[in-house]
């Protein structure tokens, strides 16, 4: 799992990220990513609305996604602070497919940065 220092938590920071970051549009969820000039460990962050489902749905989505954050960690470089956002197809896909969607999109933004 993902240490609090790994996590982004004030709607502050989330903003900053969504609203500056660079986009990458899957399938099953949306990639913000936006460097931090400090640098620091990177952080990730994750949206997963009402429109995915039930409390239930929604914490299983969160919960793959963290995981398949976890992952890619330790390959980012320092300073990378990442926000996905669940879409209503994340309900439905496998883990296996939610991860390789994840590490894509997130290598491709990581190397345009």
């Amino acid at each position: 799992m993902l240490a609090h220092a790994q996590r982004i938590t004030s709607a502050d920071d989330y903003k900053r990220v969504v609203r500056r970051g660079r986009r990458m549009v899957g399938e099953n969820s949306v990639t913000y990513q936006l460097m931090n000039p400090n640098g620091g460990t990177p952080r990730f962050g994750f949206i997963v609305a009402k429109t995915v489902g039930n409390a239930v749905v929604r914490n299983r989505v969160r919960r793959r996604l963290k995981a398949a954050a976890s992952v890619i960690a330790p390959t980012l470089p320092p300073g990378t602070e990442t926000v996905y956002r669940a879409l209503p197809p994340a309900a439905f896909a496998p883990y296996a497919g939610l991860a390789a969607e994840v590490e894509r999109s997130t290598q491709r933004l990581a190397v345009k940065s």
